[in-house]
């Protein structure tokens, strides 16, 4: 008995006719979870934008906006290069640095998969280089602050994010993606996956755990943080509640729901709705940035400091760990040699 040979496909002969077709082989090699997959694809689209000269849609309009059909090929041509070269410059300035640093950091990985595959024999983003981001000026919230952001009328869901981001001053990306088995709800600790792929623990206090039951409502497996409505067909099975039938919250929706509705709180004095759109609310990292700022007014010691952040060296740590306008204060009044102090 004899069988027929396999079907030997040439080097770079099975590169895909458009840019579209490119982007999702890619993304199917990656190993990247479902979360990160959409971060990507969103950021790999941004460039079938710049290949044709054209600036993505900004904020809202972004949502659903189909991205300019592109054939692969094209990325190799030296017209496009330059196309692709000046719309990053643009963008460059429409968007934080942060956006399109990222951006081109997926791009580069992309890039040499292609390359790699032999679906392109040049560089279309060659010369193209990172942008400063500026220094963290990120603003740690008042004690006070937080006092009024959790007297504010939200949903059980949004009150216990905000809690356990603060209490554990985790990052909102690892608290989502929590999942209900990942919780021992009886030590207040819950399992993240923390950057690289790393297996951590965060750990919260009272406030949250006094929520939880209340989120969970009986649920015991599952994403934690789930969606108001269904999840659509689509949804990858790990981030669908088989109970509710609900999606996994997104960091998008998350902090949109959480600038919405901090606007006046940020902007205690201004009243007018259009004018508080315009200015904005807080920002979920504010959260992780206060607790970590107040650890340190507190008197926490770096090593605990670093355990709690989940930081690989101090020097990451270092925009956390200022204290405070008013904790400079009290720190300077209680150590004035003047002051009547209690025997």
């Amino acid at each position: 008995m004899t069988t027929s040979p396999a079907r030997v496909i040439p080097f770079g002969q099975d590169r895909p006719e458009t840019y579209a077709d490119a982007v999702e082989a890619y993304l199917r090699s990656a190993g990247i979870g479902a979360s990160s997959m959409r971060i990507y694809r969103i950021s790999l689209r941004t460039w079938a934008w710049l290949a044709c000269g054209q600036q993505p849609p900004l904020g809202k309009d972004r949502r659903g906006a189909p991205a300019p059909a592109t054939r692969f090929a094209t990325l190799a041509d030296p017209a496009t290069v330059d196309l692709i070269a000046a719309a990053f410059v643009q963008r460059a300035h429409l968007v934080d640095a942060d956006t399109v640093n990222r951006e081109l950091s997926i791009m580069k990985a992309a890039t040499g998969w292609w390359r790699n595959r032999g679906w392109l024999a040049t560089n279309p983003i060659a010369g193209i280089e990172r942008r400063p981001a500026p220094p963290d000026r990120t603003k740690a919230l008042s004690r006070e602050q937080l006092a009024a952001l959790f007297d504010l009328k939200a949903g059980i869901r949004e009150k216990t994010l905000w809690k356990m981001l603060y209490e554990t001053c985790g990052r909102a990306q690892e608290i989502l993606t929590l999942d209900i088995t990942d919780l021992l709800l009886a030590d207040k600790r819950g399992r993240v996956i923390s950057k690289g792929g790393a297996t951590d623990w965060v750990h919260w206090q009272s406030g949250t755990a006094q929520l939880l039951p209340r989120l969970l409502r009986g649920r015991t497996h599952g994403p934690l943080f789930l969606t108001d409505r269904k999840a659509p067909a689509r949804t990858p099975t790990t981030d669908v509640c088989k109970t509710t039938g609900r999606g996994r919250l997104s960091y998008r929706r998350a902090a949109e729901l959480f600038e919405a509705l901090t606007r006046p709180l940020a902007h205690p004095g201004i009243t007018d709705v259009a004018e508080l759109e315009l200015r904005g609310g807080w920002t979920l990292h504010q959260l992780r940035h206060s607790a970590l700022t107040h650890e340190a007014e507190a008197g926490t010691n770096m090593p605990t400091l670093l355990a709690r952040s989940r930081h690989a060296s101090v020097r990451s740590l270092e925009r956390y760990a200022r204290p405070g306008v008013d904790a400079v204060a009290d720190h300077v009044a209680d150590r004035d040699p003047a002051a009547r102090r209690r025997r």
